[in-house]
């Protein structure tokens, strides 16, 4: 008779299927609307500048960025400010609707150098050293702890030597130190003065944050020392506005890279607006 082999991997990978199905399911409701909510939340826009400016910084004039890849992508408020600067950008998205949106832009704005392809990002597959730029803005977040590891970790095989890593999103822990219980606060007190239904969005957010169910951010000295062990060297983390912060880092092997020790990397504090950058509903 045949041995049963529900183990560790067996149930990592139906908890990975069952948050995958969850997101699909999330992101395929709110494809219609999202590019206008994006579109019109300041601290998104100001968070997707900042992952531009970090990709974009040190190409010369007419330089390009190469081949990029922008995980969980949406409806392309990344992914089409970099297709001025790139090649090509491959778009990836757990959502077709939402790839379907960023399709339609791109052709209303006459930009021909983006693809698309619907995976969810736990389990994209590219060629090794295919890639010279990955980026993410406030995909990875809603990823499980485990395989937030697991992306960052295919991002190193995807790029080439030299290759770059640009992470913006929400990063914020659980209230352990002053900073992050100072934006919880902030946080609380914004949607508070908005009445009944500002109350009703801190009592589901707080309900996401305790229990990590859609909303799972980790910390900036997380991301840091999670892209480290993934093996980039010249990792820098950057605050940009309330609870969002921008890291960066370069796959070991190129002409300039070097490594930095953990306690040297830079940072610097977030500016704060009314709206923050939260993309919860």
């Amino acid at each position: 008779m045949e041995r049963s082999t529900s183990g560790p991997t067996t149930t990592s990978t139906a908890k990975q299927s069952v948050a995958i199905h969850r997101q699909r399911r999330v992101w395929e409701a709110r494809a219609r609307n999202w590019n206008h909510h994006a579109s019109n939340n300041e601290g998104l826009r100001t968070v997707v500048a900042a992952v531009v400016d970090t990709a974009t910084s040190g190409l010369a004039d007419g330089e390009s960025l190469g081949t990029v890849v922008d995980l969980g992508c949406g409806s392309g408020q990344l992914t089409l400010a970099l297709a001025k600067r790139a090649t090509k950008v491959l778009g990836v998205d757990v959502s077709g609707s939402m790839l379907r949106e960023l399709e339609q832009r791109a052709a209303a704005e006459g930009i021909t150098n983006v693809e698309c392809l619907v995976s969810p990002i736990e389990r994209l597959s590219l060629p090794p050293g295919s890639v010279d730029v990955v980026v993410s803005n406030y995909a990875l977040h809603h990823l499980r702890d485990p395989d937030k590891g697991v992306a960052v970790a295919a991002a190193a095989g995807w790029l080439r030597p030299g290759g770059r890593l640009v992470i913006g999103d929400m990063m914020l822990g659980r209230g352990a130190d002053a900073a992050d219980r100072a934006v919880i606060a902030d946080k609380v007190r914004q949607l508070a003065r908005r009445g009944p239904g500002g109350w009703w969005r801190v009592a589901k957010n707080a309900v996401r944050f305790v229990v990590r169910i859609q909303e799972r951010p980790l910390s900036r000295s997380a991301w840091v020392a999670l892209v480290q062990r993934s093996g980039f060297v010249d990792v820098q983390a950057s605050a940009v506005v309330h609870e969002a912060a921008v890291v960066s880092a370069v796959r070991a092997g190129g002409p300039t890279t070097e490594a930095r020790p953990a306690d040297a990397v830079p940072t610097t504090e977030a500016k704060s607006t009314e709206d923050g950058a939260n993309t919860s509903a």
